[in-house]
C-alpha cells in the first residue's frame, strides 16, 4: 500500500494572535491544555503515529512542555516549527535562522523529546539560508512548502481582516508556488523536502483548515473535495502529506479572538467528526505514518535524485 503521512503544527493561540496583529498575544494565551489531549485521543482512536511540529516558545512553558511529553509518550515524532513562530522567517539573516532552529532544538530536548530531524517553517516560509542551516545541523527533511497558487489570496484575506502586521506583504508565498513540486524531492544540498500536499492538477489546498472552511459552507462539499484529492493523488502517484492544526478540533469559545480564522464557525464536535472521517478516508487508501517515517519510506526512491520533480 502506498505511504501517506499526517502531521500537526502545534501552533498556539498566542501565535495566531501575533500573526494577526492582536496585541493580546503578548499575554501568551494558550489552548494547548485543551487541544493536545483531544488531538491525541483522535489519533489514538485511529491507531495513527504522526509528527507534531512544536514551537520552541511553547516548549519552554509548562503547558507546552507537558504537551511535548504527552506527544512523545504516545509515540509521535516531535519536529521543529521555529522558536517564535514568525511567518516572516524568510527575512531573517542566516545567523538569526541558525539561532531560531537551535533554540527550538534545545527547548524540545529539554521537554523530553529526541532531538528533532524535521523542520517546518511558520507560514510555509523557506529560504536557501534555512535549507543550508538545516543540512549543517543534521536534519533529514524540511516540510515547509505548500505548492499552490492560493497564497496571495490567503494574504489578501489576512490583510483585510487583520490590523497592520509586520511584513504582511510577503505572508504565505506568491503565485510562483503553483510550480513547486507536489511530491517529495531532494534539494541540491541533499535535504529532503516533503511538501504539504495540495490537490494534484488543480493545486488547491486539502489541509484541515481549508476543509473546515468548505465544511462551513457545506459538509458535503468538504468531503467531496477531499475524496477528489485522494482520487487524484492515487491517479497521479502522489503520496499525500496531510497537515492539521489544533484549531481543527477546537470551537470558537476555546480559541477566543480567533473569529477571523477559517472554519471557526464550525462547532468542536463537528470538527472532531470531520477529522475522524478524513483520517479514516486516508487510511482506506494509504499506509499512514508521520512525516519522518514518510521520508524514510521514500528514501529508496529519492536516493540519488537531485533534480526537482514538478509532477503532480
Amino acid at each position: 500500500m502506498t505511504v501517506a503521512s499526517v502531521s500537526l503544527d502545534l501552533d498556539n493561540l498566542w501565535a495566531y494572535l501575533k500573526t494577526h496583529g492582536d496585541p493580546g498575544w503578548e499575554r501568551m494565551p494558550s489552548f494547548l491544555p485543551v487541544a493536545t489531549p483531544r488531538l491525541l485521543e483522535v489519533f489514538g482512536e485511529h491507531g495513527l503515529t504522526t509528527t507534531v511540529f512544536v514551537v520552541g516558545a511553547d516548549a519552554v512553558r509548562d503547558d507546552g512542555a507537558a504537551a511535548v511529553a504527552a506527544i512523545t509518550a504516545a509515540g509521535h515524532e516531535v519536529a521543529n516549527h521555529s522558536f517564535g513562530h514568525e511567518p516572516w522567517l524568510h527575512r531573517y539573516s542566516r545567523a538569526e535562522v541558525a539561532a531560531e532552529v537551535a533554540r527550538t532544538e534545545d527547548a524540545i530536548t529539554a521537554a523530553g523529546a529526541p532531538r528533532p530531524v524535521g523542520f517546518r517553517g511558520p507560514g510555509y516560509s523557506v529560504t536557501p539560508d534555512l535549507l543550508a542551516v538545516l543540512a549543517e545541523r543534521g536534519y533529514r527533511y524540511d516540510a515547509s512548502t505548500l505548492p499552490t497558487w492560493i497564497g496571495p489570496l490567503a494574504r489578501f484575506y489576512h490583510n483585510r481582516s487583520a490590523p497592520s502586521t509586520e511584513d504582511s506583504d510577503e505572508l504565505f508565498g506568491g503565485f510562483g508556488r503553483v510550480f513547486a513540486p507536489n511530491r517529495a524531492h531532494r534539494w541540491a544540498n541533499g535535504l529532503v523536502e516533503l511538501p504539504v500536499t495540495t490537490m494534484p492538477l488543480l493545486r488547491v489546498p486539502i489541509h484541515g483548515s481549508y476543509l473546515l472552511q468548505l465544511h462551513q459552507v457545506s459538509p458535503a462539499l468538504a468531503r467531496a473535495h477531499f475524496r477528489a484529492a485522494l482520487l487524484l493523488c492515487r491517479a497521479r502517484g502522489v503520496s499525500p502529506s496531510l497537515l492539521l492544526h489544533p484549531t481543527d478540533v477546537l470551537g470558537a469559545a476555546e480559541a477566543p479572538g480567533m473569529e477571523f480564522f477559517p472554519g471557526m464557525g464550525v462547532p468542536a464536535a463537528r470538527k472532531v467528526e470531520l477529522l475522524g472521517w478524513v483520517l479514516a478516508a486516508l487510511r482506506r487508501h494509504f499506509d499512514v505514518v508521520g512525516t519522518g517515517e514518510h521520508v524514510a519510506r521514500l528514501e529508496g526512491v529519492l536516493r540519488g535524485a537531485r533534480k526537482l520533480d514538478h509532477a503532480g
